[in-house]
């Protein structure tokens, strides 16, 4: 019994930190950097004192959250070209970076404004680029992704699913995963008619804006 409760502790101390993270992604993503720290730990259901004894200081973590966006990016894109079935591979990828992209880009341009020099984009996508390319030529030989299809064409639809940032978030994840699902239809080498998921209702949010 004695050993257990180290465990507990240092898995309760990476719950909250999963937490305060998570938490502090959506807010920058809704509001920018400035949002305070006690509304952080508010969101994330932690006391104050659980937030400064993880990070000290609010740009630790800022830089925290970036780093762990990254990470997931990285990962998303990892698994899928780890993938045996290339083709399922690129679908998660689709997926994975779309649903990212919608929920946490506005963090992600508000960091890259503020800290412009901070971290080394050009390697971070050049790496992803890479790996991006190998998958689609996987596809392509396996003969499920269609011969027309570049990796130009792949980036085109990441590149428009970060728009789904200025979505309300409440509608963001439908969203996401019916774009991700159009777009793979059309990469498709043989479509099939699929069920899609169901359609995310935008059109009544584009009537509802003014200007």
């Amino acid at each position: 019994m004695a050993d257990l409760l180290p465990q507990k502790l240092r898995a309760d101390a990476r719950d909250n930190r999963d937490r305060l993270l998570e938490a502090a992604r959506e807010l920058f993503s809704e509001r920018g950097l400035e949002v305070p720290m006690r509304e952080i730990a508010r969101r994330a259901e932690v006391g104050p004192a659980t937030l400064y004894r993880r990070f000290p200081t609010k740009q630790d973590l800022i830089d925290a959250a970036f780093t762990d966006e990254l990470h997931q990016c990285a990962t998303i894109v990892h698994d899928g070209c780890a993938d045996p079935d290339p083709w399922r591979g690129l679908c998660a990828v689709v997926r994975g970076i779309t649903e990212l992209n919608a929920h946490n880009q506005g963090f992600v341009d508000a960091f890259v404004t503020s800290y412009p020099g901070a971290v080394d984009f050009t390697a971070h996508r050049a790496g992803m680029l890479h790996a991006l390319a190998d998958l689609c030529r996987r596809a392509r030989e396996a003969g499920a992704l269609r011969p027309d299809i570049v990796l130009d064409d792949l980036i085109l639809v990441l590149m428009a699913g970060r728009g789904l940032a200025s979505a309300p978030p409440e509608i963001r994840p439908a969203a996401a995963r019916r774009l991700s699902a159009l777009a793979l239809e059309a990469f498709r080498a043989a479509p099939a008619p699929a069920e899609l998921p169901p359609p995310a209702r935008v059109a009544l949010v584009v009537l509802a804006e003014r200007g």
